[in-house]
């Protein structure tokens, strides 16, 4: 993806974002896209969160936002890296 390319996810494809976490990494599964991931360990908001906190997030057009948490990851940062955190 080019640089300055901003993702911008429309409401049909973000009623298919997944998001799944196992014990070092987040996933992230939408229509029409490989799964990506990202370590854990770059979110210790989100590693540090209980299963409740983790499942109380909100999709937008541009990113998923974690109200408990006040954390928040863009569609953009999230689909910049390969599954090892090389960005792409």
């Amino acid at each position: 993806m080019p640089h300055g390319t901003s993702i911008l996810i429309n409401k049909h494809t973000m009623e298919n974002n997944k998001i799944r976490f196992s014990e070092t990494h987040i996933y992230l599964s939408t229509k029409g896209r490989a799964e990506q991931s990202m370590p854990l360990k770059w979110f210790p908001k989100l590693a540090n969160a209980t299963a409740q906190q983790r499942a109380d997030m909100e999709f937008s057009p541009f990113g998923i936002h974690w109200p408990q948490l006040d954390e928040d990851l863009s569609f953009e940062g999230f689909l910049k890296f390969d599954n090892e955190g090389v960005e792409v």
